[in-house]
């Protein structure tokens, strides 16, 4: 069986599924029955300076979509950080990691942007046992109005200050939680390295309003008739992060800097998508919070399924889809597919019909006794087809050989040519 025993900037635990920094991870008594369900670590929720607690609402915290099914697909939280005192959380910080010495847990740090306040906060939890910190750079909400989380990680020359420091006074390994509230991603991740992290994770949530009362004319959650931009997460916002990991995998400047994957994991299958893309671990929140702290068995299960039966080990895994992220000007515009119908899996429905007739190419015809098929002199391989017909394989994707003539065109099928070098390029014209 696949070993899926993770050491991740020297921080070691028996999976790579790790809870992210949230509800989930609040107290001891959260943290010890995780732990206990088989998560391999967890990021605790983010700790603040001594002094007044912060207050959080004490109406609704989240708001919600869900899919047609009431899945839930992407929840939004206006809840801030911890709101339990300082020395409590330390206290059970060390209880827990006295008890659990080989799962990895980590602490998450937020404070005012001053040296001071970093150093006296790192001071306080050198004793707890904790194998590392994240520096919460995300938080979109609450905290934001007050100079931190993603006013932070939103300015690059903030975050490789704060890193310095936390470097500077901290004896742990650092990890650098990013907002995904932000043009360009990479700019900083750069920032992180260069002030000396040893990791990065994202996403943090998204700035988002989920919905609106249409009685009340407020967002969801209200609170007392009023709404506010929250974070956004869950599986909704799994492809912004896919992307944003993939972004710093790439980035020559970033290219080998550890990454803890988070967004939308609910599955082995996603957080293989993840680590494919060069994250090394993952962390996970909306999962559990939608199926409680168990779910980690079916990951833990399906990922050793998964590499066993591709006879691969996890360090084989991650990045390895990385060479194969390109830009659009990069693409084989010779490559060439055609959509076919499978007519026994075909059930009839004519869900392909409607989608490519009125919205596409019009190039799915329906004959006598509702048989759908495929037009190839109409075909642009779209792949809205197979995306909208609701049996898997039914519809699928065939490639054109070499040479083939593509009926739409007329044109043989060519080998590699990418934008750069097209001709109906007027760049790559004037350089010839």
């Amino acid at each position: 069986m696949a070993d899926l025993r993770s050491n991740f900037i020297g921080i070691k635990s028996p999976n790579p599924f790790w809870l992210a920094s949230a509800p989930p991870t609040d107290k001891e008594y959260n943290v010890r029955r995780a732990f206990q369900a088989g998560w391999g670590g967890v990021v605790w929720k983010t700790l603040g300076s001594e002094g007044p607690p912060v207050v959080n609402v004490n109406g609704p915290r989240y708001g919600v979509i869900h899919g047609a099914d009431r899945r839930v697909l992407g929840i939004n939280n206006i809840e801030l950080i911890t709101d339990r005192p300082l020395e409590v959380n330390l206290r059970e910080i060390k209880s827990v990691k006295r008890d659990y010495p080989d799962r990895a847990l980590i602490i998450s740090l937020m404070v005012p942007c001053d040296e001071d306040s970093w150093k006296d906060i790192l001071h306080r939890i050198e004793d707890t046992g904790a194998d590392g910190v994240e520096l919460n750079f995300g938080c979109p909400h609450g905290m934001a109005e007050r100079g931190m989380g993603s006013a932070v990680g939103q300015v690059p020359e903030y975050i490789e200050m704060v890193t310095r420091w936390v470097k500077k006074h901290s004896r742990m390994p650092c990890i650098v939680k990013l907002t995904p509230n932000i043009t360009d991603v990479t700019k900083p991740a750069e920032a992180a390295k260069r002030g000396g992290a040893d990791a990065v994770s994202l996403i943090n949530t998204i700035n988002s309003i989920t919905s609106v009362d249409l009685d009340l004319f407020a967002p969801q959650p209200t609170i007392d008739g009023k709404g506010s931009h929250g974070g956004y997460c869950g599986p909704a916002v799994k492809p912004i992060a896919l992307n944003m990991v993939a972004e710093i995998a790439r980035n020559p400047v970033t290219a080998g800097i550890p990454i803890s994957g988070i967004g939308g994991v609910t599955t082995w299958r996603d957080a293989a998508e993840f680590m494919a893309l060069g994250a090394g671990n993952v962390q996970v929140c909306t999962a559990a919070m939608t199926y409680g702290f168990k779910v980690v068995q079916e990951m833990i299960t399906g990922l050793h399924d998964y590499l066993d039966s591709h006879e691969m080990t996890l360090p084989e895994l991650i990045g390895r889809a990385v060479p194969n992220v390109t830009d659009w000007q990069q693409l084989n515009l010779n490559y060439v597919t055609k959509a076919v119908i499978d007519q026994d899996a075909c059930i009839s429905c004519g869900r392909c019909y409607a989608a490519c007739e009125d919205t596409s190419h019009q190039a799915i015809a329906m004959k006598p006794g509702r048989v759908f098929e495929v037009i190839e002199e109409e075909c642009v391989a779209c792949n809205l087809c197979v995306d909208v017909c609701p049996v898997e394989n039914c519809i699928t994707m065939r490639e054109l050989e070499i040479g083939e003539i593509d009926k739409r065109t007329g044109i043989p099928r060519g080998g590699y040519a990418n934008w750069t070098s097209h001709q109906n390029n007027p760049m790559a014209r004037a350089a010839e």
